[in-house]
């Protein structure tokens, strides 16, 4: 008589190998807890442009001459932080998944990885243009809730090719986004939490779970 056991065996090697094959399953936790680091960083960044006044990006589009706020520059700011926080991260993932996939002995760019990617890139790029959009037209405190509505629709996006667990990150970021377009003169708060204290709390979670 044949070994159930061995047959539970076989059919968990199975699974794994089809999750292989399907799920791009090499990201690094590490990666979300420095990027959740970095976007704080970038967050008290932009609060001390504003002279640790939360609404001033809101009156950028109608200040008055000489009302003593340094809104003038900021959507220049706001680029270069963005890019910072972006480019950092970005080089951080990319090592940390590099050496995870290699520790797994998986591919670093193969199929699900291409999904993965592409999935993810073109929800970003269209936010990306839309905010550049919102720069045009001085609606700076519309920013916030649109990065986080669009990047929240990316993470669903891509979520079909990764963990599962990113789906709800992806529910939280959308949630965020609608609290910070409703609340419009916090949005750096809700970007803050959503691009930093999550993401830091969805790395550690995702380490412990698949790192450790």
């Amino acid at each position: 008589m044949k070994n159930p056991d061995r047959h539970l065996e076989n059919l968990s090697e199975i699974r794994s190998l089809m999750e292989r094959s399907s799920r791009f399953i090499s990201l690094s936790g590490l990666s979300g807890v420095f990027a959740g680091t970095s976007a704080l960083l970038g967050a008290l960044a932009v609060f001390w442009k504003l002279n640790f006044n939360l609404r001033a990006a809101t009156t950028y589009a109608t200040a008055e001459p000489n009302t003593g706020q340094s809104t003038s520059s900021l959507p220049v700011f706001l680029i270069l932080v963005a890019l910072l926080v972006l480019v950092a991260s970005l080089t951080v993932c990319v090592f940390l998944t590099t050496r995870q996939a290699r520790r797994k002995n998986l591919p670093v760019w193969d199929a699900s990885a291409q999904r993965l990617f592409w999935n993810l890139l073109i929800p970003l790029a269209a936010g990306g243009i839309f905010c550049l959009i919102l720069l045009k037209h001085g609606l700076v405190g519309l920013l916030a809730p649109a990065t986080l509505l669009f990047y929240g629709l990316a993470l669903l996006n891509a979520s079909k090719y990764t963990y599962s667990d990113l789906r709800q990150l992806a529910l939280c970021e959308l949630f965020l986004g609608l609290l910070a377009a409703w609340f419009i003169g916090y949005g750096l708060l809700f970007w803050a939490i959503g691009f930093g204290i999550l993401h830091i709390v969805y790395g550690i979670l995702l380490y412990n779970k698949y790192e450790r």
